[in-house]
């Protein structure tokens, strides 16, 4: 199993479902970065981010990427996909947009491995819905914590 994962989500729409997918702690994640911590690294511009991406993920058993909403059209996320795939690194995707994120949840986002050129890399849904049909956060969160660390062995590589 992939005990050590490296995190690609949309920073600013999705960091606190992340959080909680951190806090599940059957994975090994990069750090999350505050908001300030982010800002220092993305003043060096696009060779200090790339360097701060490829740093994190060096010794990353594979690559989560964390689908909310806006996750597919990241140009950072797409970077991170390419990059694992290059690397020969497993990859896979798990929707996040059924956790909530300050008392609400989202809407299915698009997928980011067509928008970023690669078929065939699985994505996990533990989305779960109530009697009405809507989203269960908590439900949703239960079903990812039960099943993140299988899925985590998932990943495809590229051949």
């Amino acid at each position: 199993m992939a005990k050590t994962v490296f995190y690609s989500f949309h920073y600013t729409h999705d960091v606190h479902r992340v959080q909680l997918v951190k806090n599940i702690n059957a994975l090994e994640g990069q750090p999350i970065l505050n908001s300030q911590d982010w800002e220092k690294v993305s003043r060096g511009g696009t060779a200090a981010i790339q360097k701060w991406i490829d740093e994190q993920m060096a010794y990353k058993k594979a690559v989560l990427v964390l689908i909310g909403k806006e996750t597919a059209t990241r140009p950072w996320v797409k970077y991170e996909i390419q990059k694992a795939w290059a690397d020969k690194r497993p990859l896979l995707g798990i929707r996040i947009h059924g956790l909530s994120s300050m008392g609400t949840v989202d809407s299915v986002g698009g997928n980011p491995f067509t928008n970023a050129g690669i078929t065939g890399v699985p994505i996990f849904d533990p989305t779960t819905l109530d009697r009405q049909g809507k989203i269960d956060s908590q439900g949703t969160y239960n079903n990812l914590s039960d099943k993140i660390e299988t899925w985590s062995s998932q990943g495809v590589i590229r051949s």
